[in-house]
């Protein structure tokens, strides 16, 4: 107990009497203080006293499935500097392969009394996973959000960017050049953006033989345009700009060159697409605005405040680099 009642002091710099007296329930404490402690408690990883447990913790999850796709530390950025500016503190907790599971991370931060959670790129868009956990939190009536492209059935509110649109801009663009023989690389094959994605792309005339799914990483990109380009494809329109730069190494390593070989399309434009080689076309995500609107989303939602039902759609802005351009002759 009075190693707790230091650590949780020196966290807040208050003293440990004043601690005791939070945690006692006592009077003479200020609320900004009060709420302090509470916040140092569940950040620190200690139990609340049984008293106290009922009030909500001024903490946030913010649950992601990596960190090596650019796009991720990126929104979490946003979301975190929202979350501050509206006083609430972010708990960044990220899936890894063998590591703690999107559900394990749900039952933790329901144990610390977090005040809402957001969540992007998470199970909630692939069809196939399991739900329960997000049911568990329709159960407990705690605020959250998702973004990006939930399966129909959850009923949490959800901020995306519209992925039909950036399939149209992207097809469009290459189509502009006089690309006829387009393929696309996307994301597993339950996964809803990449569903919406290939919606477009099939509605636009696009040859379902030329349509790759794989795993969101450079290598998979790497195997799925390997593919394509043995197909005879002059264009490739990939799901995420690490997906692009593996079907650029797919190409070099065919022999081909890009642009003037075969034009590669990325999407989110995450952090330094504008300095690879060549600098990537890609479509580029909201994440500013879109971050913003989740937070004042989750925001309105703890304070029981009602929050439009519809899907949040952002529009998605094509950014033209030199990984595009006219076929070769013939």
């Amino acid at each position: 107990m009075t190693r707790r009642l230091a650590e949780v002091a020196r966290k807040v710099g208050v003293s440990e009497a004043t601690v005791s007296r939070v945690l006692n329930g006592k009077p003479g404490v200020s609320e900004t203080t009060r709420e302090a402690v509470l916040t140092a408690l569940d950040v620190l990883g200690y139990e609340r006293p049984t008293q106290l447990r009922g009030d909500r913790a001024r903490l946030v999850g913010l649950v992601l499935p990596e960190l090596q796709n650019p796009i991720f530390p990126a929104f979490a950025e946003v979301v975190g500097g929202a979350l501050a500016q509206q006083g609430f503190t972010p708990v960044l907790c990220t899936r890894t392969v063998g590591g703690v599971s999107e559900a394990e991370y749900v039952d933790l931060l329901l144990q610390q009394q977090v005040s809402g959670v957001v969540f992007a790129g998470g199970l909630y868009a692939q069809a196939d996973a399991s739900h329960a956990h997000y049911e568990l939190i329709l159960e407990r009536g705690l605020p959250a959000v998702l973004v990006n492209a939930a399966v129909d059935h959850l009923g949490l509110p959800q901020v995306s960017c519209d992925d039909k649109v950036a399939a149209e801009m992207a097809l469009g663009h290459l189509k502009s050049l006089g690309h006829e023989r387009v393929g696309m690389v996307l994301g597993p094959k339950d996964h809803m953006p990449s569903r919406r994605k290939l919606e477009t792309f099939l509605a636009a005339g696009g040859d379902p033989a030329l349509v790759e799914h794989t795993m969101f990483s450079l290598e998979g990109g790497h195997a799925a345009a390997a593919r394509l380009l043995r197909a005879g494809v002059t264009g490739v329109v990939c799901a995420s700009d690490p997906l692009a730069l593996g079907a650029i190494r797919a190409a070099r390593r065919s022999g081909l060159s890009v642009p003037a070989d075969v034009s590669v399309v990325g999407y989110d434009d995450s952090a330094l697409m504008n300095c690879t080689e060549p600098p990537l076309t890609t479509v580029r995500q909201p994440i500013d605005a879109m971050g913003r609107a989740a937070v004042d989303l989750l925001v309105a939602l703890i304070g029981k405040a009602a929050v439009p039902a519809d899907e949040l759609l952002f529009e998605p802005e094509l950014v033209v680099r030199a990984s595009t351009a006219r076929p070769a002759a013939g």
